[in-house]
This record gives structure tokens, C-alpha cells and sequence, in this order.
């Protein structure tokens, strides 16, 4: 099962404004509620990144970390992750644990759950 993208830039803009934030010097997580049941996720890297190359390999990085915590992220939300230069970095596995810590650190995650592992 693949997340829902969110793609429409209002809805960025939204919850850059009214979603609540984690932090890292990798990565910054907003969350919020939406009206609907399913959970959304968008990802975004900025010219600051670099070239086209290096964002776009900023997201692959991104969207290959998520896929071990989507099971532990609460339904009916959004979430927007935000690439930063020190992405680039890491590998996927240690930008997920980073991800991990700040998400549920926030309370953006869920705690712990057995099916956490599972790729989807």
C-alpha cells in the first residue's frame, strides 16, 4: 500500500503555518489532522539542496525512510518532510532512526508497534 501524496501547494503552505513541527538538522517534519480517513505525505526539497540530482535523490532518501514508520503514523493526518542539506548525508536506514526519534519525540508517530518493520 503506497501513502497518498499530497500535491496541491495550499495545502503545503497550510500546514507550514498550522501544523506542528519536529525538527532536525536532517529533516523537518509537519503534521497535522485532515478531514479525511487516510494519511497523505508530502516531500520537499528546496534549491538549497543543490541541483535538480541532489533534491530529487533528498526525497528518494526521504520517501525510502518513511516506509518502515508508515504503520505507526496516525490516520487522518498530513504529513510534509522537508529535505535540508545535511540530508544528503546520511544513508536510509539512519535518516529512518532519525526520523523515529524527532517523529515520536513530537508525538507525530504512534508508539511502537509489532508491524513497525514491515516495508510496504
Amino acid at each position: 500500500m503506497r501513502f497518498v501524496p499530497i500535491t496541491r501547494n495550499n495545502r503545503f503552505l497550510w500546514l507550514y503555518k498550522k501544523g506542528k513541527s519536529s525538527v532536525s538538522p536532517y529533516v523537518v517534519v509537519y503534521a497535522a489532522p485532515n478531514r479525511k480517513k487516510e494519511i497523505r505525505i508530502g516531500i520537499t526539497a528546496g534549491k538549497k539542496i543543490g541541483g535538480a540530482v541532489s533534491r530529487n535523490r533528498a526525497k528518494r532518501l526521504i520517501r525510502e525512510a518513511v516506509y518502515p514508520l508508515y504503520n505507526r503514523f496516525h490516520q487522518g493526518h498530513d504529513y510534509i518532510f522537508v529535505a535540508r542539506t545535511k540530508t544528503l548525508k546520511l544513508k536510509s536506514y539512519e535518516l529512518s532512526k532519525e526520523l523515529e526519534r524527532i517523529m515520536s519525540g513530537g508525538g507525530l508517530i504512534e508508539k511502537d508497534s509489532p508491524s513497525s518493520d514491515k516495508r510496504l
